[in-house]
């Protein structure tokens, strides 16, 4: 029985199948299986590599589901400018970068539970991002963010300069 007085944080990914983020900016598709046995949690596809006007509205949707969040890990190759901290919704939510090719945004709620999501191009045609979306969220999936664009046939592009 639960205590009505506190708050309740899943200790899950929620049961939203879709979910846009912010009309017109980005889509994102979680599991919708409590198991977290796959190799990914989910899928995101912004409409650019602008990482100060694609992550606040990922990170206000995403607290709504799995409650706050403390860190976010991208992959510096992908995107055009990244910051070392973001203000969202009044918390500081700090944006970790590596160079490792990943196709992956790692999000932390607390100090230690991370969930993975693939990040699909902004170039990406609807048919393409829907079939990455899909095969990311299969609660059987054991193949790597790369492997799914490949397969999909979204290749990875480099940020503009």
């Amino acid at each position: 029985m639960s205590d009505s007085g506190s708050p309740r944080v899943t200790e899950s990914l929620p049961d939203a199948v879709h979910h846009g983020v912010e009309q017109g900016t980005a889509v994102l598709r979680l599991r919708t299986t409590h198991d977290r046995r796959g190799v990914l949690d989910g899928a995101w596809w912004p409409r650019s590599r602008d990482a100060v006007a694609e992550l606040p509205p990922l990170i206000s949707a995403l607290t709504v589901y799995l409650g706050p969040l403390t860190r976010v890990g991208l992959d510096a190759g992908a995107w055009d400018a990244l910051p070392t901290r973001l203000l969202v919704d009044d918390r500081v939510i700090h944006i970790d970068s590596f160079p490792v090719g990943d196709d992956t945004v790692l999000v932390t709620r607390g100090d230690q539970d991370h969930f993975s999501l693939l990040v699909i191009p902004p170039h990406a045609t609807p048919e393409a991002a829907r079939t990455a979306m899909a095969d990311a969220v299969r609660a059987d999936n054991v193949t790597q963010a790369e492997q799914i664009l490949i397969d999909t046939g979204t290749d990875r592009a480099a940020p503009t300069a």
